[in-house]
């Protein structure tokens, strides 16, 4: 059975790696403009969900994981700055704040779909513009929401990170995405078992 990873995320492709099962990439061309009223966690969900079947329906028969991320600070979304300064701007604003990261995660097969969302809390350190511009000297960090890369040294702004999934903060949950992947009978510690 063909596994597709519905996404042109290097990080997600990184990560999904981890468990050593040959896969694809498909980049899903989908709307991710959000929805009236839509919540951070109904968006995250939606996207993970369609990003998934849209692959799906078109490559009939396989397994395919579809993952989002937004992140919220006191419920708000914030975006990828998209560039230094925007970087700089929110930056300023998260030190000192936590950031709830919503990563969807959505597994689908044929017409049946299983999606999860993984809460993940970061909060930042009271950061000084010496160290916010040092840190994207070094990172350029412009295609992540919240202007950090916590599996490099973005770490460093950090106070704590919590949550039940490490990789969830990264962009693909793979605690979630193994359990998931298990209730469709793929089990990437017995992978030529159906």
């Amino acid at each position: 059975m063909r596994l597709i990873l519905a996404s042109s995320s290097p990080y997600r492709r990184a990560l999904l790696e981890r468990l050593r099962l040959p896969f694809e990439c498909i980049a899903p061309d989908i709307d991710e403009t959000p929805r009236e009223n839509e919540s951070p966690v109904e968006l995250a969900l939606r996207l993970a969900k369609e990003k998934a079947m849209v692959v799906a329906r078109n490559e009939p028969g396989s397994i395919v994981i579809g993952s989002d991320q937004v992140a919220t600070v006191n419920g708000t979304p914030i975006g990828k700055p998209g560039n230094r300064q925007r970087a700089v701007t929110q930056l300023r604003m998260l030190s000192g704040q936590t950031v709830t990261f919503h990563t969807a995660l959505c597994v689908c097969h044929n017409n049946l779909a299983d999606t999860e969302d993984v809460v993940t809390n970061c909060r930042f350190r009271e950061l000084e513009d010496a160290e916010i511009h040092f840190y994207l000297d070094q990172e350029k960090p412009y295609d992540t929401a919240g202007s950090a890369k916590a599996e490099s040294l973005g770490i460093s702004l950090m106070e704590y990170i919590r949550s039940d999934d490490p990789t969830a903060i990264i962009g693909l949950p793979l605690i979630a995405l193994n359990r998931m992947l298990r209730r469709f009978n793929m089990n990437p510690l017995q992978p030529d078992s159906k």
